[in-house]
């Protein structure tokens, strides 16, 4: 398992305050994510190559409601 203490994370603009937000921390292989409510859960984790995909699902509309 990763030490993820040291990155740094940041949180997503599309969280609007509602307390469902997400945190992402980009690193030289991919990025963690982690659920801000439930930091000692832990973080996921995703290659580069499947972080961008995810990220151009997103932009291009595809998990809207």
């Amino acid at each position: 398992m990763h030490n993820t203490d040291d990155l740094t994370w940041a949180t997503s603009s599309y969280s609007g305050g509602n307390g469902a937000c997400v945190e992402v921390a980009k690193t030289g292989a991919g990025a963690f994510f982690r659920d801000t409510k439930d930091r000692p859960r832990g973080a996921a984790s995703a290659s580069g190559a499947a972080w961008g995909a995810f990220l151009g699902a997103v932009k291009a509309g595809a998990f809207d409601a």
